[in-house]
């Protein structure tokens, strides 16, 4: 962290429901004006982690802080300075969304003293294309979410925490929501996001944190993630690849056609080129491993033993 005081900082968080340890000794830190992707699928604990960090849940041990103060007992003040979007919205039927998102806005503000933009507020109606005059009883669950994620951007805060804030919209809205949280990064903000998509968090992520079961079993940069899994190398010579059979950093080489291809361990890569180049080269192509690869080195078997291929997963759910 470079010597700052983390936005987020959590030591060895435990919580538990009854016989149930929902997060279990999870330590997460975020920066100052850092996107940090929060990955997992459904019951590993990443809504119970916002829930903690919103002070609706008190943690059983360990440390939490925002912005250096605890969520439970600071929450009125730190409230103030974030903004959160479930990936659940309800909201009052018999209102309009532009009246919800004024009330969210309104519930913000010190002493009557606005701390919103009604012109950034206007600008994200007209980019997110939402129809504030509706009724929200009218509105589709992407509408709903939109009125959220309107109410949070356009509010004057230094954190975001988002759980999903993209549920239920299309994907030229996504497109918009990638761009926004772009800007808010831009403007200092902190976000947590997490999310489903893999590609959203790629693209927008400086750091990121896998979580299963409630531990955080990864935590970096992408690229520092990438290179504790393998790459990619489809791969065309004049002689064949038979040297680089057998060895215990190559994993699944087979042809296709006339290229080999196969995966190599992040920290052979190196190796394997210059063993390459002494084959007479080709052609070659070398894909760096995805974030779903990096997920599956910790969900893989949970999907096996549920038969389902690794290769054909494109989200975790």
């Amino acid at each position: 962290m470079n010597g700052t005081t983390p936005v987020i900082y959590a030591q060895d968080l435990v919580k538990e429901f009854g016989p149930v340890r929902a997060l279990d000794n999870l330590n997460l830190n975020i920066a100052p004006g850092e996107v940090h992707g929060y990955l997992g699928p459904n019951g590993a604990g990443k809504s119970v982690t916002m829930r903690v960090l919103l002070g609706l849940l008190r943690p059983d041990s360990g440390t939490i802080r925002l912005f250096g103060q605890d969520p439970w007992k600071d929450a009125v003040e730190l409230h103030r300075r974030l903004a959160y979007v479930p990936g659940d919205v309800e909201l009052w039927p018999n209102l309009t969304g532009g009246e919800v998102i004024d009330m969210f806005l309104r519930l913000r503000s010190n002493a009557g003293e606005a701390n919103f933009s009604p012109k950034k507020r206007d600008e994200l109606i007209e980019r997110f294309d939402l129809d504030p005059r509706k009724k929200t009883r009218t509105y589709s669950k992407g509408n709903r979410q939109k009125v959220a994620l309107i109410s949070a951007l356009a509010a004057d805060v230094d954190l975001l925490l988002l759980d999903e804030p993209t549920a239920g919209l299309d994907p030229l809205m996504e497109v918009v929501f990638q761009e926004v949280i772009t800007e808010a990064k831009t403007e200092g903000k902190s976000v947590l996001l997490s999310s489903h998509i893999l590609a959203q968090v790629e693209a927008l992520s400086d750091r990121l944190s896998i979580i299963r079961a409630g531990h955080i079993v990864e935590s970096g940069t992408l690229s520092e993630l990438r290179h504790m899994t393998r790459t990619t190398i489809e791969v065309e010579t004049a002689q064949p690849t038979t040297p680089l059979h057998g060895l215990s950093f190559i994993h699944d080489m087979h042809a296709e056609g006339e290229r080999t291809v196969f995966e190599v361990d992040g920290d052979h890569v190196g190796e394997v080129m210059d063993s390459l180049s002494g084959l007479g080269i080709r052609s070659i192509v070398a894909h760096p491993p995805t974030l779903e690869q990096l997920l599956m080195r910790h969900y893989g078997d949970d999907l096996s033993s549920r038969g389902v291929s690794a290769s054909t997963t494109k989200k975790v759910s």
